[in-house]
């Protein structure tokens, strides 16, 4: 199985219209343990091992496929592990913060619920100082290093011992350059409870949760995980989404284009495995400027083409200078040069962390 394929299947699995265990039950059986393993590495990169693996190992018990019930129900037990732990800390630290009187929301890492993102992600509009002392006394965390991105986004890496994940603190502002400061306020003004297993966390309203992804996938990244539509999707079907209100945020930061598109691609590719999904209004629809048939396979992500992206990031500027949002656009003029070094630091190095 190539790379492709097996995103193929994460969609299919995570979106719950996978019927060909014909083809994939047997290619997962005569598959090495280095060939599984690299499956199971991918969903977790996707982060999708429980909603791909839930659905396999029923798919495997009732064709009696006993081999990959097996191994799913082993990758499945550790990752429940790792997250009940993860959910254990980041309600202490969130606890703890809070009873400090620092208003804390946890952005992405719980949009992948019932998995769980790479970090343990938080806003927080208070300053830096006063929530690393908060960290350090009383969660006893290390403050890890700082690369030149994460300073201009105003954000910190901490290590907690006994949790396998980095938790990072976005302050004030957020972007790749700490651009967005009226847009990142929304973050704690319009924040929402939400209860997972026996915490409850305040979570971005839904409308912020779609400006979150966008951000990351759509002006960041340049690329787009199976979680990623899986989760913006189940927003979407929801019913819950204010798309003039959604709007009007994406317009605060100069950025509904690139909301539009992510819509696009996100409801083009359940459409594409479900056959049928959400109807996007009209508005959005005219807004996007391109779809699924853009986006490509490279590597292991679905790579977002950076000409494409390259002008959103345009638009964005150009309603900065509009709207005469003087502190964003020095910070986005900021965003060419650092992606240069960062390149320039791969083709050396072959790791960018020292620039982002």
């Amino acid at each position: 199985m190539n790379n492709e394929s097996q995103i193929d299947y994460l969609l299919q699995l995570s979106l719950g219209c996978a019927n060909d265990s014909e083809t994939l039950l047997p290619d997962l059986t005569k598959a090495d343990t280095q060939e599984k393993a690299k499956f199971l590495s991918l969903a977790n990169s996707h982060h999708v091992v429980m909603r791909a693996l839930n659905p396999l190992r029923e798919r495997a018990q009732n064709v009696g496929n006993v081999e990959i019930a097996d191994w799913c129900d082993e990758a499945l037990s550790r990752e429940r592990a790792m997250i009940a732990n993860s959910l254990k800390f980041l309600a202490d630290i969130c606890q703890k913060l809070e009873s400090a009187g620092i208003q804390i929301t946890v952005i992405k890492s719980l949009d992948h619920w019932p998995d769980l993102g790479n970090d343990l992600d938080l806003y927080t509009p208070s300053h830096q100082e006063e929530v690393s002392r908060v960290m350090r006394q009383s969660v006893a965390a290390q403050l890890k290093y700082r690369t030149w991105g994460d300073r201009l986004a105003h954000k910190c890496n901490f290590g907690v011992q006994g949790l396998a994940k980095s938790v990072e603190i976005h302050h004030g502002c957020l972007g790749q350059t700490g651009e967005h400061i009226a847009l990142a306020r929304r973050f704690y003004t319009r924040r929402i409870p939400q209860r997972i297993a026996e915490y409850t966390f305040m979570i971005p309203a839904p409308e912020e949760r779609i400006i979150a992804a966008t951000l990351q996938r759509m002006y960041r990244h340049f690329y787009i995980r199976v979680c990623d539509i899986v989760n913006t999707h189940a927003i979407l079907e929801s019913g819950n989404l204010d798309f003039a209100e959604l709007r009007s945020a994406a317009d605060t930061g100069g950025i509904w284009p690139g909301v539009a598109t992510y819509l696009r691609i996100v409801t083009e590719y359940v459409r594409f495995f479900r056959g049928t999904a959400y109807e996007l209004p009209s508005e959005v629809l005219a807004a996007s400027r391109f779809g699924k048939n853009q986006v490509f396979v490279r590597g292991v992500w679905l790579r977002v083409p950076v000409r494409r992206a390259a002008r959103l990031y345009g638009r964005q500027v150009c309603q900065m200078a509009n709207r005469r949002d003087l502190y964003g656009l020095l910070r986005l003029s900021l965003l060419p040069p650092l992606a240069s070094a960062a390149r320039l630091s791969y083709m050396l190095t072959g790791n960018p962390s020292g620039i982002w």
